[in-house]
């Protein structure tokens, strides 16, 4: 099984982190612990003062939880290290004292909403709708519900999560504040990310970390928060039920 890459590259004060995995972006546990890891060494290194996150390819931006990897996990262990990784990745975001701006560039699903969601500034195509499919396959967005709650609000993460099978429009998601601007083009998706980057890397670093204070202040328990949902979500994906709901879905892609 493909783990997926993460690359890190930093110019001019700017740091992309971009990362990989050949099943749609898809986020194996592995890849979810690099991406954690690349993000608080960026947000640590003094050359940094923006971080921008983004996916290869001209597709999907990220198509949430590996399911090889769902289906493979046999233990509650496993499964609360599983989801740990996306609240690793989520933490990592909101901890870090520099604004990470979300390229999305593409389809956004289950945990790839919870990263353009717990994204500072989010920008996106017209071709990024969103959806939100672990009810779906019996689960829950227990771990990214805080981040797609805290940007979007209550009405619109129940609608979102109850109507699992349901994908959302990119202008929805900017009606309801997940994305901030909309661009036709990947090209110019690119040139407003670039130029937002590059503002921010001359701006003030130290207004810009005490304003990232000021924008998360309520969340300071989300470290202990998304592990109990974590383990949550790992008791679910032990179930008869779920592991059905996978089964399917995954006979239903290959068909």
């Amino acid at each position: 099984m493909s783990t997926g890459t993460v690359h890190t590259s930093i110019q001019n004060g700017i740091a992309s982190i971009v990362f990989f995995h050949p099943q749609s972006n898809s986020l194996p546990g592995t890849l979810l612990q690099m991406l954690a890891s690349e993000i608080e060494k960026a947000g640590n290194n003094s050359a940094v003062r923006v971080i921008v996150l983004k996916s290869e390819g001209e597709k999907a931006f990220c198509a949430g939880a590996s399911f090889d990897e769902l289906v493979a996990i046999d233990s509650l262990e496993k499964g609360q290290i599983f989801f740990s990784g996306f609240a690793a990745v989520i933490n990592a975001i909101r901890k870090v004292p520099k604004f990470v701006i979300a390229r999305v560039q593409g389809k956004a699903v289950g945990g790839g909403v919870g990263l353009a969601c717990a994204a500072d500034y989010t920008i996106a195509t017209e071709n990024a709708s969103v959806k939100l499919s672990e009810l779906a396959v019996g689960i829950g967005p227990f771990v990214v519900g805080p981040a797609v709650e805290r940007k979007i609000g209550n009405a619109a993460f129940s609608m979102m999560s109850i109507n699992a099978t349901e994908w959302q429009t990119a202008n929805w998601a900017r009606e309801k504040g997940m994305y901030t601007a909309l661009y036709a083009t990947i090209q110019e998706l690119d040139i407003a990310v670039q130029s937002l980057a590059e503002r921010l890397a001359t701006s003030n670093p130290e207004a810009m970390t005490e304003l990232k204070k000021v924008f998360w202040e309520g969340t300071e328990n989300w470290d202990s928060l998304l592990s109990e949902r974590a383990a949550v979500s790992g008791r679910l994906v032990l179930s008869d039920f779920t592991k059905e709901s996978i089964a399917r879905f995954k006979a239903g892609a290959r068909g």
